[in-house]
């Protein structure tokens, strides 16, 4: 790809819109679904917990996240008005009967009261948070006392590899991340990290580490 190309694309990764924005959406739940049912499974999810997803994407994961937990309520957060569009579409079964509902901000303020999650989850979203600790912070005001909170990601190691990351993408090692929740209301409660196969857009297997880093809120 061209130097433009690849800068579109990490628009896309990042901000999924227009004429491509749902192609792209499908693409990344097709990579992505291992990580998410990661990120879930260390939840330890419990009947009618409250359950918040930061950048849920086209939200094609809540049909396997129902059919494992189906009284939980869960509410996703998107910067893209493309996306929050489709998986309203994409789940309006779950929507009508109050379990799931899409609500749009601004990459940085929560629209939601103090202490109004029991557990929230993550992936790969990391890479475009502009200012970490002020997220991080707002994502502990509205997480309950002792909330967990699953945070995915692919390791620098392997995101390195990838031609489109040096346009707008901040990489991290488990280490580097543990450094930020340092600085925060966050401990570490334990760590899940894995080495999946997954295909590349031009059809190769490679081998991509990540680590889902389970914080528990001690605000």
């Amino acid at each position: 790809m061209e130097k433009d190309q690849l800068k579109a694309l990490a628009s896309q990764l990042s901000h999924p819109s227009g004429e491509h924005g749902n192609e792209i959406a499908q693409m990344m739940h097709a990579t992505n679904i291992g990580m998410t049912k990661n990120a879930i499974a260390n939840l330890k999810l419990a009947p009618n917990d409250s359950v918040l997803e930061l950048g849920h994407g086209n939200a094609g994961h809540l049909e396997f996240l129902f059919s494992h937990y189906p009284t939980i309520h869960y509410t996703g957060l998107e910067v893209s008005t493309l996306m929050n569009r489709e998986a309203q579409q994409g789940n309006k079964s779950f929507a009508d009967v109050g379990l799931a509902s899409f609500v749009l901000y601004d990459g940085t303020t929560f629209p939601f009261e103090e202490d109004s999650f029991d557990k929230c989850f993550t992936v790969n979203t990391l890479y475009f948070w502009q200012n970490p600790l002020d997220l991080l912070a707002e994502l502990s005001r509205v997480l309950k006392p002792k909330a967990l909170f699953s945070l995915t990601f692919s390791h620098r190691s392997f995101m390195e590899t990838l031609p489109f990351t040096p346009f707008g993408f901040t990489l991290y090692n488990p280490d580097e991340v543990l450094k930020l929740v340092a600085q925060t209301s966050f401990d570490l409660h334990h760590e899940d990290s894995q080495l999946e196969t997954v295909m590349t857009k031009d059809g190769q297997a490679v081998e991509r580490q990540f680590s889902t880093l389970v914080l528990k809120n001690a605000k």
